[in-house]
């Protein structure tokens, strides 16, 4: 499926500083695309300007295959559900009765607050008051108003922010689940890398504004350099060895790690060590986590 999310050059400035600086958005359709970036990268920004809450300095935005423009951006946005920061919600009535004033702005029919209620699992709740509710079931309701009207695309801002590892992984298979349950593209934005190392099919990465990587999640691993450790009987003679044999061996923290290779050049190296009269403990096959990855792009650790 094409992309149904396409941004060209889009850039918001305050006074004169670019906060989101000409990102070319390509999303395709049915997938969960990770939009990474530390705190103050321009990931909110960006969203709200898909969805008309913030004006674009410059640059176009294409959903569903039209350019938004004043005449249209209602009716394209009528497809498009969003969580942007912490959800709203009047505490003193029911989650119900806060669907049901959700579903009369939206002009969506009362029958769809079951249906949601469902795919969020709180129709054992829906009857208690929001200001009852714990943090979780606050983002659940706010996911639950999201889906309303049945939108083909859904802008997630942070929704695992606050939660502890019970909420965030029932989010995260709530998440996970849209795509091929409901055919709903979702956009969603953390700087919990490791969150959407395990939610994502496709990943852009911002830093300062700039988007600086951006394509599937495979690719995104297959760039990154995996490296195979060895535990033996005596590593820094090891080291030695391999290096003298010409087996591009690096020492780093202690560790001896050869870069990921053939089989037949991984053979040759233990063979060489064993010939030599040392022990092969333990091989550690390691690929390089997304914090790492975003290490190696950016050039700094992740601002958590």
């Amino acid at each position: 499926m094409g992309p149904v999310i396409v941004t060209d050059s889009l850039t918001k400035k305050y006074k004169a500083k670019a906060v989101v600086d000409q990102i070319d958005l390509r999303i395709p359709g049915g997938s969960i695309y990770g939009f990474l970036g530390p705190n103050g990268a321009g990931k909110s920004t960006t969203l709200k300007m898909l969805l008309g809450l913030v004006k674009p300095t410059e640059g176009q935005i294409q959903i569903l295959g039209k350019e938004i423009n004043s005449k249209n951006r209602l009716a394209i946005l009528s497809e498009t559900g969003s969580l942007i920061e912490a959800p709203a919600y009047y505490g003193h009535l029911s989650g119900k009765e806060n669907l049901q004033i959700i579903c009369t702005l939206k002009n969506v029919p009362e029958k769809e607050i079951q249906r949601v209620l469902h795919i969020v699992r709180m129709e054992e709740q829906q009857t208690k008051k929001v200001s009852q509710y714990s943090l979780g079931m606050k983002q659940r309701l706010g996911l639950a108003a999201a889906l309303l009207g049945n939108p083909r695309i859904l802008l997630l801002d942070e929704p695992t922010n606050g939660l502890d590892p019970a909420g965030i992984q029932e989010m995260r298979e709530l998440i996970c689940s849209l795509p091929a349950s409901f055919g709903i593209t979702v956009l969603i934005s953390s700087h919990l890398l490791s969150e959407i190392d395990q939610m994502a099919t496709h990943v852009g990465i911002i830093n300062q504004g700039q988007l600086i990587f951006q394509d599937s999640l495979n690719v995104l691993h297959e760039h990154s350099r995996g490296r195979l450790y060895l535990h033996t009987s005596d590593d820094q003679a090891a080291f030695r060895q391999l290096k003298n044999s010409g087996i591009p061996a690096q020492w780093r923290d202690g560790r001896l790690s050869l870069r990921l290779m053939e089989d037949s050049r991984i053979m040759r190296a233990v063979a060489l060590l064993v010939n030599s009269g040392i022990g092969i403990l333990r091989l550690e096959q390691q690929q390089m986590s997304l914090e790492d990855i975003f290490l190696q792009l950016t050039g700094k650790q992740v601002s958590l």
